[in-house]
């Protein structure tokens, strides 16, 4: 209904769609890709050590122990570094410091939501390259007039990854775009494309703490790229909020980055079970993928992918259902812990066999 004191923006947005988090009783929750794993034991204990008096104090807006951080692990400079309050804040800033009313962005018609929503949001018109019919990237269909290409690597919800060389393919060819490499998922299997921001000064890319580093209740997210793309960022941040990380996402998630050794671990152990639920999987019929996130997309030979998302959220366990053209009959099923995922193939083999 419209109201005179709603903008026309706010009235006619299609706000993103989350995963549902409820809260009437205990589920094996493998919808929204979080990790099964708790953070770094160093970062929390971080977080219990941060004395009482720095709460009542501004948090620093430079964030320099984070950015000293994430350069460390990556071996760049702190200034080709911008952090923010997750990286879906990241890309909201990345709309505003790249693209104007009116220009073209241009990403895969089965990707991360949000960008439609952003395209929608900020007034940017979309281009849409569709995906093979394998859900495979069309690299050829980015080349296209936009301003801007944005790619999720691995893609999601299918957890396809390309490989760097596909990366810079894409890049070559489209040497007049900024391209925007969302790797939430690249510690799951994938390269990350980091590794050519000093090649290209058209690439910025993106990654997040919520997945492979358990702090998702953090909202901690970071880019990474030329120092004249992350100046943009900054002044876009210091234009709406300068204080985007409070201490604590500071302070523990430079401790969390510092920890490599619990970091490989966590993700070695979701890679080995992702592994090991792709082949059980198969053994009751479900085909998917090769996914090389934390989550697989699957579909089974018989039983109707709706069917089987409700059968399991009956029995305690939440896994993500699209009802959306080319996936309305896929299942994007996040990875636990061993033990969860035992009992998801316990009771999957219950409703499809």
């Amino acid at each position: 209904m419209e109201n005179k004191y709603i903008s026309k923006r706010a009235q006619k947005i299609v706000p993103y769609t989350y995963g549902e988090q409820p809260k009437d009783k205990k589920y094996i929750k493998l919808n929204t890709n979080e990790n099964p794993y708790p953070p770094s034991p160093r970062a929390v204990e971080v977080i219990r050590n941060i004395p009482a008096d720095i709460y009542k104090l501004y948090s620093d807006p430079s964030c320099k122990e984070l950015k000293e951080a994430i350069g460390d692990f990556y071996n760049i400079d702190a200034n080709k570094i911008f952090v923010g309050n997750g990286s879906d804040e990241v890309l909201a800033f990345s709309y505003l410091a790249f693209l104007d009313k009116g220009d073209k962005v241009i990403y895969p018609d089965i990707t991360y939501s949000f960008y439609t929503v952003y395209s929608s949001l900020y007034e940017v018109e979309e281009l849409i390259n569709p995906l093979n019919d394998d859900f495979s990237m069309n690299l050829q269909g980015f080349n296209q007039d936009a301003k801007v290409c944005i790619i999720t690597n691995p893609n999601a919800p299918t957890g396809i990854a390309l490989s760097l060389e596909e990366i810079e393919g894409i890049i070559e060819k489209n040497k007049d775009k900024l391209l925007i490499v969302d790797e939430a998922y690249i510690d799951f299997g994938g390269e990350s494309a980091v590794k050519l921001i000093d090649k290209y000064d058209n690439l910025l890319v993106v990654q997040t703490y919520s997945k492979s580093r358990s702090f998702a209740s953090l909202r901690i997210g970071f880019a990474m790229g030329n120092p004249i793309l992350i100046e943009a960022l900054h002044k876009i941040k210091d234009s709406i909020n300068p204080y985007t990380l409070d201490t604590i996402g500071i302070k523990a998630g430079a401790e969390a980055m510092r920890h490599k050794e619990y970091f490989y671990e966590c993700c070695n152990k979701i890679i080995a079970t992702r592994e090991r639920v792709k082949k059980e999987l198969a053994k009751l019929g479900f085909q998917g993928t090769d996914s090389k996130s934390n989550f697989l997309f699957v579909n089974h030979n018989k039983v109707e992918a709706k069917e089987i998302f409700e059968k399991l959220r009956v029995e305690g366990i939440l896994v993500r259902y699209f009802n959306k053209a080319k996936i309305n009959n896929y299942l994007r099923i996040s990875i636990g812990t061993d033990e969860e995922m035992d009992i998801v193939i316990e009771k999957l083999r219950g409703i499809v066999l």
